[in-house]
């Protein structure tokens, strides 16, 4: 069985995060994107997408590295909703090295000429809701 185009969009994207490559990133994304920076706040639009991503690099000091794990493609209406596990490796403050994994939502559109652009970005997933 073949893996759905989206995981090679999230892998590139994941690759592109943690390499720090945000030209690279934001082809993936819609203009009118949104994008899940922590709970409680939320950026829209491009640049303030590639500014956010720019600031959790420096906050993980460039040491991001961001990886998928399992995901579930549900298709409808030219959208997807892809649920996945999205695993984060980063030196903790007493700089020994720390790894989560969240359950993430991503909501994606898929353009006429085929492409799959990003229009929804929420790493939390539903750990927004508690």
């Amino acid at each position: 069985m073949t893996s759905h185009p989206l995981r090679q969009v999230i892998e590139a994207c994941d690759k592109a995060i943690s390499a720090k490559d945000y030209d690279a990133l934001m082809v993936h994304y819609a203009e009118d994107a949104a994008l899940v920076v922590k709970p409680g706040m939320t950026v829209q639009g491009k640049e303030a997408i590639r500014k956010a991503f720019i600031a959790i690099a420096d906050y993980f000091q460039g040491q991001l590295v961001v990886e998928q794990g399992e995901m579930q493609v549900i298709e409808g209406a030219g959208n997807a909703l892809v649920i996945m596990e999205t695993r984060l490796r980063f030196p903790g403050g007493d700089g020994n090295p720390v790894e989560i994994t969240r359950r993430a939502t991503y909501v994606f559109r898929k353009e006429d000429n085929g492409r799959w652009l990003c229009t929804i970005d929420n790493s939390y997933g539903t750990e927004l809701l508690g």
